[in-house]
């Protein structure tokens, strides 16, 4: 184990002496993103409160850098590895500087008084997360997704080796998401600092991870990269899916196809079918659609939407048993829509089968 700068041997996390998850083996390289998944009460958060030793090992040990992290001081602990969990912190009349400020402490005297070197990293930090402007505001007035970010502000002002993280993009909106995870990588890539979090945004788990944790039950029930987590029939394992699907390309769940004969059939293709089957699922109406290269982007979607979808092989020209199965199920319907401006070379057939729908006058503008 001493290629790993972080690693658990055999963990056992629980409460009141009771084993919730036992022999956890973690592997950790510095400049890692390490992300644990899986369902509610699963143990995620059980899990990374006693690494940072809130709850007592019932089991096993924790290693950071070779070092047993539980017989590391509190003050040594605080200085190579910052904690950033789920539970809101409310301090009474302190400004975000302040708070911020307290990632400094680990390197202060017993006064804690901040050196001129230590506000400059207190400032470098805020300014990293994008929060120079809420430097004198009350923490307990600003928004979640504000103290979300002055929180990573202190993690990373604290300059640790490893950071832990408990669903950290839980209340913040799609920009900070984003700006958030990109200040993540930043900090790998740039400072080679670990990070072990939770997340339950399976998109952004895939995108950002280097391994994958999923837990569930009393065991940890897998650990990968994301390719070989992300996967349909897996996800739909892990979370007991039984509404809907997951779709693996885009990392997105789908709702459930609409039940029932196809009423409409959609002509689509290149990703132009997409808001059309969405809104079709939306309104309740079933329908069938094609003919889709099973390497476009609406194949992908129509699979977990369409009622039937009549695939082709990826970049082959329609063969004519497939033109005929696509023109059967659109003579069903009553309505056919077309969302394609032109048809490429080996696209024609989808040409015909529009021609067809307008000579049965069943094809129409809108649905």
């Amino acid at each position: 184990m001493k290629d790993y700068f972080f690693y658990t041997d055999e963990m056992t996390v629980g409460y009141d002496g009771k084993p919730l998850i036992k022999e956890i083996c973690i592997r950790l390289q510095r400049g890692e993103i390490l992300t644990l998944i899986g369902p509610n009460g699963a143990g995620k958060s059980t899990i990374l409160k006693s690494i940072t030793r809130q709850l007592k090992l019932l089991g096993g040990t924790v290693y950071l850098d070779r070092q047993s992290l539980m017989k590391m001081s509190g003050k040594e602990a605080a200085k190579r590895m910052s904690v950033v969990l789920t539970e809101r912190i409310r301090p009474e009349l302190m400004t975000c500087q302040e708070v911020v400020s307290t990632g400094r402490y680990p390197y202060t005297g017993t006064l804690g008084i901040l050196s001129r070197e230590d506000w400059e990293k207190v400032w470098e930090a805020m300014e990293m997360v994008h929060v120079t402007e809420l430097r004198e505001r009350d923490f307990s007035a600003v928004s979640d997704g504000q103290r979300q970010r002055i929180l990573l502000a202190r993690a990373i002002c604290q300059e640790p080796e490893l950071i832990i993280m408990d669903e950290p993009t839980s209340f913040l909106d799609i920009r900070h998401k984003l700006e958030f995870l990109t200040i993540l990588k930043e900090l790998v890539s740039q400072k080679h600092t670990a990070v072990i979090l939770s997340l339950h945004e399976l998109d952004l788990a895939q995108k950002i991870s280097d391994h994958v944790i999923c837990v569930q039950g009393e065991w940890i029930e897998k650990y990968g990269t994301p390719e070989e987590i992300f996967t349909e029939d897996y996800i739909r394992q892990l979370y007991g899916m039984t509404k809907g699907s997951y779709n693996a390309a885009f990392g997105c769940l789908e709702m459930e196809s609409c039940k029932g004969e196809p009423e409409v059939f959609v002509i689509g293709g290149n990703g132009k079918g997409i808001p059309l089957y969405r809104r079709l699922q939306r309104q309740g109406i079933p329908f069938a659609s094609g003919i889709l290269h099973k390497n476009d982007v609406d194949y992908q979607v129509a699979k977990a939407l369409a009622s039937s979808v009549i695939g082709e092989e990826p970049f082959e020209a329609i063969r004519e048993e497939t033109f005929l199965e696509a023109a059967a199920a659109l003579e069903k319907c009553p309505k056919v829509l077309c969302c394609l401006d032109n048809f490429g070379t080996i696209n024609q057939k989808n040409r015909e089968l529009w021609e067809r729908a307008k000579i049965l006058g069943t094809a129409a503008e809108e649905i």
